[in-house]
């Protein structure tokens, strides 16, 4: 690789500093409710609430802002949603073309986002092999580079910057994170998390969803381990596989990986829409039921850990999903009734 894990831990404050006033430095909350059901101090970083949807704008704005400055004219890339969106609006900020390649079974609400931001939308099969020989066969046609949703370094990077506002405003407010909760797709935010907390004392958690869990795995078998993701609910993390690079800086420094169903995550989407009063997607959502999950195995909590970070990685949700959701019952939300009552 053209990267030592040394030099993208030395990008993550470079790229904080250029992507100041381009991005949104997105508010920290925090409930009463959660933090009784957490035993804990919880912080949520509100990335939900970041230009196009996600914390994946970070990571493509610095990637594709470093590709303009070299002379390209186009980026092409592919994800299951909301890295396209981000590339597609970061390309259309500096003038390049877009070409986004998005599985046939993706979110409508993330397709309609990608081409409304301008970008060539391509779909594709259902799992990332068929979408990057997709990529692979359009890169080579135009000669445009590919902006990789988990293996670039500059969108690790650009994603660990939003764990360093996070872990920076705790620290001011005289709170500082003793663990950490990413959610997990392939690889690169939680890579970017345990960048940005390294040296800091914090210990860093992934979320993965049952089935979808190629990082625990992986860190398992010491290598990394290919699955057949399951369906859910957070359709932003079911990549088949972890990304090399995320790998190579998480394995030996992640703290564990918490495995998480859909009526966790599901409860956790509640929990943010009633008791933050934002909308969060069940991708981002999963690392709140991470944090609660971590919790009830008295992993996080009274005596061991007492302010717990947690990313709400997106909000890009469609609104039958939210309507669903929003009207399941289950024993969590049973418990925060009781605590408000």
């Amino acid at each position: 690789m053209s990267h030592t894990v040394g030099q993208v831990r030395a990008d993550v404050e470079e790229a904080a500093r250029w992507l100041a006033g381009r991005v949104i430095r997105t508010p920290v909350l925090r409930s009463p409710v959660i933090d009784g059901l957490a035993g804990a101090r919880v912080l949520l970083k509100a990335e939900n609430l970041q230009n196009g949807g996600s914390y994946k704008m970070r990571g493509a704005l610095r990637a594709v802002g470093r590709l303009a400055a070299s002379g390209h004219t186009g980026v092409i890339a592919q994800s299951t949603g909301n890295h396209a969106i981000a590339v597609a609006l970061a390309a259309r900020e500096h003038g390049l073309t877009g070409t986004v390649v998005l599985p046939v079974d993706a979110a409508t609400t993330k397709v309609d986002r990608a081409r409304a931001a301008g970008a060539r939308v391509v779909l594709a099969g259902t799992d990332v092999a068929e979408r990057a020989a997709v990529v692979d066969g359009l890169s080579d046609e135009s000669g445009h580079p590919v902006v990789d949703a988990y293996d670039h370094p500059d969108v690790i990077a650009g994603q660990g910057t939003a764990s360093l506002e996070l872990i920076e405003e705790a620290e001011r407010a005289g709170t500082p994170l003793d663990a950490l909760v990413v959610p997990v797709g392939g690889g690169g935010g939680v890579a970017g998390a345990c960048l940005a907390a390294a040296g800091r004392g914090i210990e860093v958690y992934g979320v993965e969803p049952v089935g979808c869990d190629s990082l625990a795995r992986s860190l398992a078998a010491g290598v990394r381990v290919p699955v057949a993701p399951v369906p859910t609910i957070a359709d932003g993390l079911r990549p088949s596989c972890v990304g090399e690079l995320p790998f190579a800086i998480v394995r030996d420094v992640l703290r564990g990986v918490v495995r998480v169903d859909d009526d966790e995550i599901g409860a956790a989407f509640r929990l943010i829409l009633m008791e933050l009063r934002v909308l969060a997607e069940p991708s981002g959502a999963a690392g709140l039921a991470g944090a609660l999950r971590l919790a009830g195995e008295e992993r996080v909590g009274p005596g061991r850990q007492r302010t717990v970070g947690v990313v709400l990685t997106g909000g890009n949700v469609e609104a039958s999903v939210v309507a669903r959701l929003s009207t399941q019952r289950s024993a969590t939300v049973t418990t925060v009734e009781g605590m408000a009552a």
